[in-house]
């Protein structure tokens, strides 16, 4: 065990000093980042959440006389300049705004993710995040109805956003390993799943007192977790002072069509695994890009990215303006009924992980998911409407089919892709890496909902042919890495992707 930098430790070992070793274990810091990491993210999500939930307080009122009776209230008013005849593609505009903001700011913040404190970065977005989706909220008391203050606001709150999930990753990249990568990370990863339902069921709560609460509870809360943050979260085991032996840093053996790493290579791992052999220098981007299952991967994650932010962004409107058995729910319920998705995503998070885990097929198993979620929405469009109990079993069945791959893809694949044998150990990689993947997937994330406000005019089966069109061009850009996965299987042999997949 190497000595401890007391100037490279968070403040608040100083404070708790039986933090330290020898008085904890390796394993209890190892847990300890993968909660802290956990919460950091999901209130990133949480304070994402709010607009989708007032998505039908201030857009346009619907025709509905069932609605407008059942449901009459001040919140039904709408809030300019969302209320108008284009409302709905106004709020498109604003989604636009805060994930075209979030994909750019993605690539960066990724790369400066690799050279600079993980911790202070994370902090730094995070104080930022909380600050700005208060700020969205203070519109509300302030009575601001200027279409450029609020697409202001989420632009910059998207760049502050995408700070998030670099750091997240890369500190538990620091931490971790092969063994069980999948299931772990698909457990991990349900901080997206929570976080909305934190955010949703924080913004329904106080809607009818006003939108704004729903967006500064949210806000104060990632104010609240930056501090635990800041104080706590330790970026890597060599700042406690730790040896570790024998980190795996190789692809598992044919995941993604990455050749095994050699066999004389220590597989001993201490939860997660650990690291050595590791190179302080940062990658290139565009030599990112060039890895072997990339650009498969984050072309695949665009996809599967525009039909979750779109369930994400709109599933509160769609419910409030879609009767269930014949009724109108109000906005409340609309909301709180919406984590059910979610809910689902973290059950479909963590069987991906766990199955690419046995079958140690991380694009097959990304497929099947794909697949399986075509006619899941089919049957929710056409059901879910029947009945409460058929909405929500068929909400909580395509929550997890579609928000599977998409977990997997953003922790497992990205940790797999930015660690694996291809660049020898730089463990500064994998933060670009991961940028390079969930950017390319939030630029999907970006046009989802914007193409959903506009289509919506149309009726909402042009939108839920659309998601189907997005899922099935995700599983085509993954269907030459699953068959490389299968005849491995079959035949024993690993087909390495051409650097030429880049452009594919």
């Amino acid at each position: 065990m190497q000595s401890i930098s007391q100037s490279s430790l968070p403040p608040g070992f100083s404070l708790c000093p039986s933090l330290k070793p020898p008085h904890k274990t390796l394993t209890f810091h190892q847990i300890a980042v993968l909660i802290i990491t956990f919460l950091a993210y999901a209130s990133f999500h949480a304070s994402r959440k709010p607009p989708s939930i007032v998505k039908s307080v201030l857009g346009p009122t619907t025709s509905n006389s069932s609605l407008a009776v059942s449901n009459s209230s001040s919140l039904d008013a709408g809030w300019a300049p969302f209320n108008g005849t284009e409302g709905t593609q106004r709020l498109g505009e604003l989604d636009l705004a805060f994930l075209s903001a979030y994909a750019v700011g993605m690539y960066f913040a990724g790369h400066a993710g690799d050279r600079i404190n993980l911790r202070l970065f994370l902090v730094f977005g995070m104080v930022g995040s909380g600050v700005l989706t208060v700020v969205f909220g203070l519109g509300y008391w302030l009575d601001i109805h200027w279409l450029a203050f609020f697409v202001g606001v989420q632009i910059l709150c998207g760049l502050f956003q995408s700070i998030g999930w670099p750091c997240v990753v890369a500190v538990v990249g620091n931490w971790s390993g092969k063994s069980k990568r999948g299931l772990i990370m698909g457990v991990w990863t349900s901080h997206t799943s929570v976080g909305n339902i934190v955010g949703s069921v924080l913004a329904s709560a106080v809607l009818e007192f006003g939108w704004g609460w729903s967006f500064v509870l949210p806000g104060f809360l990632i104010i609240l977790v930056a501090v635990l943050v800041f104080l706590f979260l330790v970026v890597s085991p060599e700042e406690m002072g730790y040896e570790l032996p024998g980190k795996e840093i190789e692809m598992n053996e044919n995941t993604n069509g990455v050749e095994p790493a050699e066999k004389g290579e220590s597989e001993e791992t201490v939860l997660l695994g650990t690291e050595d052999s590791v190179s302080s220098t940062a990658i290139g981007f565009l030599e990112a890009w060039r890895l072997p299952g990339v650009a498969p991967f984050a072309f695949c994650l665009f996809f599967s990215k525009l039909v979750a932010y779109t369930f994400l962004y709109w599933l509160p409107f769609y419910i409030r303006h879609t009767a269930v058995a014949g009724v109108h729910l109000s906005h409340k319920t609309a909301g709180i009924l919406s984590t059910v998705f979610d809910i689902g995503g973290v059950l479909g998070g963590i069987v991906a992980g766990f199955v690419s885990d046995q079958i140690e097929a991380r694009a097959v198993t990304s497929v099947m998911f794909l697949l399986l979620s075509i006619p899941a929405l089919i049957l929710y469009r056409v059901y879910g409407s029947i009945s409460m109990a058929t909405n929500i079993a068929l909400m909580f069945i395509s929550g997890s089919l579609v928000n599977g791959p998409y977990a997997l893809i953003t922790t497992a694949v990205a940790a797999d892709l930015g660690t694996q044998d291809t660049i020898k150990g730089n463990s500064r990689a994998l933060a670009t890496v991961t940028a390079i993947i969930d950017g390319t997937g939030s630029v999907g994330a970006a046009l989802g909902p914007l193409l959903a406000g506009y289509i919506s005019t149309r009726g909402w089966n042009s939108v839920f042919f659309m998601l189907i069109v997005s899922i099935s061009f995700a599983a085509l850009f993954l269907i030459r890495l699953a068959k490389n996965e299968i005849e491995e299987k079959l035949y024993g042999r690993t087909l390495v992707p051409q650097q030429s997949t880049a452009s594919n």
